[in-house]
């Protein structure tokens, strides 16, 4: 591998909180009765209902509000994450009876880009707080989503100040959603200047090409490229282009798409990671989110194996004899892990410190639900039957894993909610994902169980 797969910067690093081991054995993990398959339909209305939940968690807090991304326990207190807040939007409005939560958290968007205590330039930060905590430091932090001065109340106390390209996209594709379906302006514009603060700060005229990164909280550029984050713009791109009708947009699209199309390995039928440094391509670890959304975004036959391969090369059965599982005794789990490196995991050690020690079969339910999605809309033989598998599978997680769990202090909706991870995984990238439920992975599941692809241009 060359240099750092990632930085520290991405969407889905969580910082090391303190949390345990014990922690995480005492909290999260359901029981171990079995229990019959949930149906599809009662196990969406329960995963809308973990979305509303996370989204009111602060009452006595104003009404611009984002969605907690995890629950309590996992440790992050109110912290929403853009990105998780950007499948929200996409997984209420393709619930079709969500428009008006969309609306909501997308004004909140709205918000937050309009009221950055330090930039007045069209960016978001990688999360916010939503409601009151105290810190591990003992600090009070009373502010809600708009704190007393009006600002948007950034979340500093865990460092999430930067801004990656994939969230800016991710936030843009929702916000041209809104647009689409409300017909409202104030979404597109929105959405325009998102696109144009990744065309000012991401555009590199390296010999890979493509949009980079993003910065961090200082404001300095990163100098790493990522296939993730071209693919979500080939979206957003295709998106702003069909809505303005500005063949700018169409340049910039075939930009990301150019550099994507690049990280394809056409003897392995996958797709690399991307560059550090604009001229070597990463090679490993190989994740899962890269094989996936590339099928969503690009639609391409040439590349359509990128399914198969993270389906049979990333496929983890979770269950409770293996080694740091915290599946209940009786209960099985299938689905794909994040990563090649999860596979390889060092199974004696933490996955970072005050951490658990990772299991290699723990199944990622954000990344299965996109490799069904994925499935659905290839429509290869045998695709549905598969999908349906794996949504079986998530559906079973949200029944039976995460019980117990919070949100702003307030137990949640029985059996609402998928949880992150079916046991702490590593994701080969600095950081886990563990068994709290988690609106991003929730939203996922809905827009697979809905069929709606949120990266269509």
């Amino acid at each position: 591998m060359t240099g750092s797969p990632r930085p520290p910067l991405s969407r889905r690093t969580l910082i090391g909180t303190g949390l345990g081991a014990a922690v995480l054995a005492a909290t999260g993990t359901g029981t171990a009765q079995a229990a019959p398959g949930p149906s599809a339909a009662s196990a969406a209305r329960r995963a809308q209902a973990f979305l509303t939940a996370a989204m009111d968690a602060y009452p006595d807090h104003g009404a611009i509000r984002l969605t907690q991304s995890y629950t309590d326990q996992a440790g992050l207190f109110s912290t929403a994450f853009t990105y998780d807040n950007a499948l929200a939007i996409l997984a209420h409005l393709a619930c079709c009876a969500g428009e008006s939560r969309a609306v909501a958290l997308g004004d909140a968007l709205l918000y937050a880009q309009a009221h950055d205590p330090a930039h007045d330039d069209g960016r978001l930060r990688q999360a916010y707080n939503v409601g009151p905590y105290t810190f591990y430091d003992g600090s009070p932090q009373p502010d809600g989503f708009v704190r007393a001065d009006g600002t948007a109340n950034v979340g500093t106390q865990f460092g999430f100040t930067g801004t990656a390209v994939g969230d800016m996209a991710w936030a843009g594709i929702a916000l041209a959603a809104l647009a689409g379906r409300t017909g409202g302006r104030r979404f597109l514009t929105g959405a325009v200047r998102i696109g144009e603060w990744i065309e000012r700060v991401g555009r590199t005229d390296e010999p890979l090409g493509g949009y980079k990164f993003g910065v961090d909280g200082a404001d300095k550029k990163l100098p790493f490229t990522s296939t993730e984050h071209n693919t979500d713009l080939v979206g957003l791109f295709g998106r702003l282009a069909r809505l303005t009708g500005d063949k700018v947009w169409r340049e910039r699209r075939a930009r990301a798409r150019a550099f994507v199309e690049k990280m394809w390995e056409p003897s392995g039928g996958f797709f690399y990671t991307g560059t550090n440094d604009g001229v070597t391509v990463n090679r490993s670890p190989i994740p899962e989110d890269t094989q996936t959304w590339t099928q969503l975004a690009l639609a391409s036959r040439a590349h359509a194996r990128s399914l198969d391969w993270a389906a049979a090369e990333l496929a983890v059965l979770d269950t409770a004899d293996r080694p740091n599982s915290t599946v209940p005794s009786g209960q099985s789990y299938e689905g794909v892990t994040f990563s090649s490196a999860s596979l390889l995991a060092n199974e004696a050690a933490p996955i970072a410190d005050g951490q658990p020690r990772p299991d290699r079969n723990g199944v990622w339910f954000e990344g299965t639900a996109h490799l069904a999605l994925a499935l659905r809309h290839r429509g290869h033989p045998g695709d549905e039957k598969r999908a349906r598998g794996l949504l079986g599978s998530i559906e079973r997680a949200q029944e039976l894993l995460g019980d117990a769990q919070t949100v702003g202090g307030t137990a949640l909706p029985a059996r609402s909610g998928v949880v992150s991870a079916s046991s702490p995984l590593d994701t080969g990238f600095g950081f886990g994902y563990y068994p709290y439920r988690h609106t991003g992975a929730t939203a996922w599941y809905l827009l697979a169980t809905t069929r709606a692809n949120p990266l269509r241009g």
